[in-house]
């Protein structure tokens, strides 16, 4: 009956599991972590580019780094604690796809940056975060690594019995520095061929001029010219 209690006579013997932190290191921790996960997520805000901007995704940015903070906290110098942590979290399945590489970047940012503030490396995480945020700010802002020669996408639709060999070559001789066939295919059940080129056109200001060329060569069909797809997440 004595095994049921503890040295002072308690009915349970409840042990301290907080080990080598107090209760200041868990405030500083939490504090420290969702402030530098709150100056990734602005920065996110602020260099993202296209359509697919989910307020969710940035949310869970802060979230995931004071998630992270807090099981570092847990781990500890704990190597059992490590590995069952990784057989607890292996269950995990994320269902949506992420849609840019850039988002997974940003995704392993938040989570060293917790590491570092769940490690207590509190300096460390500041000035890593503050210095990677004005990199990516610096990045978008002067448009690093950008092509000046954007290449779009052009869908035409003509008709099945039309010759489409070099039936644009001249056009986009006259209109654009490169262009390559990328597929052909029947569209409206097979009464039309759609052809899909890459051009790079020579002139944005003869770009209505080229479609509306192109849309008289076809015989009137439709024409589309997809522009901006290497920044826009369609």
């Amino acid at each position: 009956m004595g095994s049921f209690f503890g040295q002072s006579g308690d009915l349970f013997d409840f042990k301290d599991l907080s080990g080598n932190f107090a209760v200041g290191d868990i405030f500083l921790t939490l504090v420290s972590s969702f402030v530098l996960g709150m100056l990734i997520a602005y920065t996110y805000r602020a260099t993202h580019k296209g359509v697919s901007y989910s307020q969710s995704f940035v949310q869970t940015l802060v979230i995931l780094a004071m998630v992270v903070s807090v099981v570092m906290l847990v781990i500890g110098s704990n190597l059992a604690r490590a590995f069952s942590l990784v057989g607890a979290l292996s269950v995990v399945r994320f269902r949506n796809a992420v849609k840019e590489t850039r988002d997974v970047g940003f995704v392993f940012f938040t989570m060293i940056i917790g590491i570092a503030a769940g490690t207590r490396f509190y300096v460390l995480a500041a000035v890593a975060a503050t210095s990677i945020c004005l990199v990516i700010l610096i990045m978008v802002k002067f448009n690093f690594f950008a092509l000046h020669n954007v290449s779009q996408i052009l869908k035409i639709q003509v008709a099945n019995d039309a010759h489409i060999d070099n039936m644009f070559d001249d056009l986009f001789l006259k209109y654009t520095k490169e262009s390559d066939l990328i597929s052909i295919d029947t569209v409206r059940s097979g009464t039309l061929t759609e052809l899909i080129y890459s051009v790079v056109i020579k002139k944005e200001a003869q770009r209505q001029e080229f479609i509306n060329a192109v849309r008289e060569r076809s015989g009137n069909e439709r024409v589309s010219l997809i522009t901006g797809y290497d920044t826009t997440d369609l």
